[in-house]
C-alpha cells in the first residue's frame, strides 16, 4: 500500500499570514476576530467574523489575474505557492500529469458574484465582467491553481462545508494510492459580504454576541453560536516515496486514515455520524483511542451541537480521556477552509509536541466532560484526529500521524 504524506503547508488565517507567522500567533493565543469590516454590517444581528487582515493580493497575485479573481481565489492561489515552496517541488521535473489539484468550497467566489450581479441590476448586462462566467465558480480555486502551476493531473472540488477540507485531503490520497506522485489539496473559503452573510444568519447557527471574546465559545456554557472568518490551508500531498526519491526537505506526517459519514434524516431516531466517522478514520489507519494523543474539535459553538460532539467524544475515548483542542477560536470557523486549516494545526502540533489552545473559554461545561486545552500544552504527540462537520449532516475525520521514515 502506497503511503500519502504530507510535504508543504500554505496557510492564510485571520491570526497570521504564513506557516509559521500563523503557529507563532495561534500558540500565543492571539484572536484574528474582530468587527467585521469588509462590508457594513451595522445592519445585520451578526456582526463578528474573522478576517485576513494584512493580506494585500498584489503583492502575490500577477497583475493578469487580478481582474479575474476572487478575494477567495486569491488567497487560494497564495496558499498553493506556499505550500509547493514549501515543499520544495518544482512542478516541471514530475510527469507532465502527476500532480492532482482537489480542493474544497462552501458555495464559490460570492463576493465576485454579488459585485457582478449588482451591476447586472443596477447599471445593466454590458457592465458585468465576461470573468462572472467562471470566477464565481465552486471549482475556481481548483482550476486556477491547475492553469497557474501548469498541472494536469485529477483534478476536483468537495462541497460539504466545514468538512470539506478534510474531504478533499480524503481525497487526495485516494489520487496517491492510484499511483499519482502528488497532489495539492486543502481547501481556502471567503464569504464575508452580505451575499455570504445572509445565508449563513439564515441558519441560525451564528452569533450575534458583539463582542469578539466572547462571541464564539465552543463547549462552554455560554456558547451562543460561531463566528464565520475566511481563509484556509492548501497543502502538498505527495507518496512517500517519490518524497524521499526527489529529497524532500520536510514531512510534516502521514495521512494514515479518512472517513465520512452523512446524519442520518431529523426525527429518525438513529444517533448523529460523527462517532461513527472517527471510528472508521481509525480502523483506516489501523490504531485504536488509546492511540489518540489529541482531538482537533469540530466545535460549531452551538448548544446542541457542542453536546453532541462531546458525547461522540467521550463514547470514544471516555470522559476526560483525550485532550481536545479547538484553535479555531482564533480564527473562526472558515466554511471550506476550516478543517483544512485544522489539519494544518495538527500536523505543527505534532512537530513541535504542543498542543495549541481553545481561547477565551475558560473550562468546558461540566456535562461535556472534557478535557478541553484552554493554555498551549506540552505533550509527546505521535498521533491527531481531526474532525469537521459540515451544515446538513457532513461529517468527517481524519488521522494524521507523525512520520519517522
Amino acid at each position: 500500500m502506497t503511503t500519502a504524506v504530507v510535504t508543504g503547508l500554505g496557510i492564510t488565517a485571520p491570526n497570521g499570514l504564513g506557516n509559521e507567522d500563523y503557529w507563532k500567533a495561534t500558540l500565543a493565543g492571539e484572536s484574528g476576530l474582530g468587527p467585521v469590516t469588509r462590508f457594513d454590517a451595522s445592519p445585520y444581528p451578526s456582526r463578528v467574523a474573522g478576517e485576513v487582515a494584512d493580506y494585500i493580493a498584489e503583492d502575490h497575485i500577477p497583475s493578469r489575474l487580478m481582474p479575474q479573481t476572487d478575494h477567495m481565489t486569491r488567497l487560494a492561489l497564495t496558499a498553493a505557492d506556499w505550500a509547493l515552496a514549501d515543499g520544495g517541488i518544482d512542478t516541471a521535473e514530475l510527469p507532465q500529469y502527476g500532480i492532482g489539484v482537489v480542493t474544497a468550497a462552501s458555495g464559490g467566489a460570492v463576493e465576485f458574484g454579488q459585485r457582478e450581479l449588482q451591476n447586472l441590476w443596477s447599471k445593466g448586462k454590458e457592465y458585468v465582467s465576461a470573468y462572472q462566467s467562471f470566477a464565481w465558480f465552486y471549482a475556481v480555486n481548483t482550476g486556477q491553481i491547475s492553469i497557474r502551476h501548469k498541472l494536469r493531473g485529477p483534478s476536483g472540488v468537495l462541497l460539504t462545508e466545514q468538512a470539506g477540507g478534510i474531504d478533499s485531503l480524503g481525497h487526495a490520497r485516494r489520487h496517491i494510492r492510484k499511483g499519482f506522485p502528488a497532489v495539492i489539496s486543502g481547501g481556502v473559503d471567503a464569504a464575508i459580504c452580505p451575499w455570504g452573510w445572509v445565508p449563513q444568519i439564515a441558519s441560525g447557527l451564528m452569533s450575534t454576541v458583539d463582542d469578539p471574546a466572547r462571541a464564539y465559545l465552543p463547549f462552554s456554557a455560554e456558547a451562543a453560536g460561531y463566528v464565520p472568518g475566511e481563509g484556509g490551508a492548501i497543502l502538498l500531498v505527495e507518496e512517500a516515496a517519490s518524497a524521499r526519491a526527489r529529497g524532500a526537505a520536510t514531512v510534516y506526517g502521514q495521512i494514515a486514515g479518512y472517513a465520512a459519514t452523512l446524519d442520518p434524516a431529523p426525527g429518525s431516531g438513529r444517533p448523529p455520524g460523527l462517532r461513527k466517522a472517527a471510528e472508521n478514520a481509525l480502523a483506516d489507519a489501523g490504531v485504536d483511542a488509546a492511540d489518540i494523543d489529541v482531538v482537533f474539535a469540530d466545535a460549531a459553538g452551538v448548544p446542541d451541537l457542542d453536546r453532541a460532539e462531546a458525547q461522540a467524544l467521550t463514547g470514544l475515548f471516555g470522559a476526560h480521556g483525550v485532550p481536545v483542542t479547538a484553535p479555531k477560536t482564533m480564527t473562526g470557523r472558515l466554511l471550506a477552509g476550516g478543517a483544512a486549516l485544522d489539519v494544518a494545526t495538527a500536523l505543527l502540533a505534532l512537530r513541535d509536541g504542543v498542543i495549541p489552545p481553545t481561547v477565551n473559554v475558560g473550562a468546558a461545561a461540566a456535562d461535556h466532560r472534557l478535557d478541553l486545552v484552554t493554555e498551549p500544552r506540552e505533550a509527546a504527540l505521535r498521533t491527531a484526529l481531526v474532525l469537521a462537520r459540515g451544515h446538513l449532516g457532513f461529517n468527517a475525520a481524519l488521522v494524521v500521524r507523525r512520520w519517522a521514515a
